[in-house]
């Protein structure tokens, strides 16, 4: 694929590797998921078509560069690492080691693939440092990044363009600190038990309590502003847990619809990346009609959020009346193989490996399209 430009860059991409900077680790409750997400990428990256470079990104926030970053972080031994620098030099980025006062360069960096997960890395922060550095990257912008992030603000979007989601209130961590008993009067007024509490701004099911009394409804706030300084409360319902993934920039593509049931009351963190294999179902058993709106309410979703590259859409149905009811948006999903982002494109007629050659080209395509931007104002 050859993206139009003002300068021969794109061209040149087609005769020498790609040089890809794989970015993970991060500041983030999901800092290990992002490891394995990472692990993944890396065992399979074409490695005929990119130069793959290594950036880890420590729970402190240290950047640490090496030939196998990863292994170091995996086995606890940062201490190899050098710190890494990523600039803009001459209106190219390049990522540096550094070596006390001294910078040496280690590449230039065509395209970053971000695979991290949660705050720091898929809240629109690191995508507004790309965007200041110049570079093509893979997923959101800061705007679709930040906006996803939020599962209030997500909700509060996606509900007002007319797709239905479960009742819910949103309580800062300064609230719970202060009266928590006033907050769980609050959250008792959105509906009867179960109510389901969440960190705003994290993914993973980290930090999620399934509150089914007042007690345990204590403990989820409590849990919950340990991760977050937004935790959203929201009605509990008897729910099948279906999820599509979506692919694109402007013509977005979605995924046949998967369903999840999950080994403990919903589903967890530990389903998610240690059971190897969680009960599933893709695709999910759906009417066609049902298959055909999650599919529309996920691009209907993607498009008002402003998203691009990919995203893992979910939903609930309601096991009692069948109503579905959006849930939430993941800009960077859980990316092992063994997730559901990945599963659901395989069993659609696109393999892991495809997958990440394609979310390359959207990158380098979404960057050919903005620098069509003019930046000064001609009259």
């Amino acid at each position: 694929m050859i993206y139009a430009s003002k300068s021969n860059f794109w061209v040149n991409l087609m005769t020498e590797p790609i040089k890809l900077l794989v970015l993970f680790g991060g500041r983030s409750g999901e800092h290990a998921v992002s490891l394995m997400s990472a692990r993944s990428v890396l065992d399979s990256a074409d490695k005929k078509r990119y130069q793959v470079l290594q950036v880890g990104i420590t729970q402190e926030g240290r950047w640490l560069t090496g030939e196998n970053a990863l292994a170091a972080f995996e086995s606890g031994r940062q201490a190899e690492l050098s710190d890494a620098v990523v600039l803009n030099e001459n209106g190219s980025a390049a990522l540096f080691s550094r070596d006390g006062e001294k910078l040496h360069k280690v590449s230039k960096i065509d395209v970053v693939f971000p695979v991290l997960h949660g705050s720091f890395g898929e809240d629109g922060t690191m995508q507004g440092l790309l965007e200041v550095l110049d570079l093509a990257y893979v997923g959101a912008g800061v705007l679709g990044s930040s906006a996803a992030m939020d599962k209030a603000v997500t909700k509060h979007i996606v509900g007002a363009d007319g797709t239905p989601v479960l009742d819910f209130k949103v309580f800062n961590r300064s609230e719970i600190h202060t009266d928590i008993a006033k907050v769980a009067e609050e959250s008792e007024k959105i509906a009867a038990y179960p109510l389901f509490v969440k960190p705003a701004n994290l993914g993973s099911s980290v930090g999620i309590t399934k509150a089914k009394n007042h007690a345990e409804l204590l403990e989820g706030l409590a849990l919950a502003a340990r991760y977050d300084r937004r935790v959203l409360v929201e009605r509990g319902i008897p729910a099948r847990e279906i999820e599509v993934s979506v692919l694109g920039n402007d013509n977005p593509i979605v995924s046949l619809p998967g369903e999840i049931f999950p080994g403990a009351e919903f589903y967890t963190y530990t389903d998610k990346y240690y059971s190897g294999d969680p009960e599933l179902a893709i695709p999910a058993e759906l009417t066609d009609v049902q298959t055909a709106m999650i599919q529309a309410n996920a691009i209907k979703a993607y498009r008002a959020l402003d998203c691009a590259g990919m995203a893992r859409v979910d939903f609930l149905m309601d096991k009692n009346t069948n109503q579905i009811y959006f849930n939430e948006v993941n800009t960077i999903p859980g990316f092992t193989r063994i997730s559901m982002y990945s599963k659901l494109w395989t069993a659609s007629g696109m393999e892991y490996s495809q997958l990440i050659d394609k979310l390359i080209d959207l990158a380098l395509e979404r960057k050919a399209d903005k620098d069509q931007t003019l930046r000064r104002y001609e009259a």
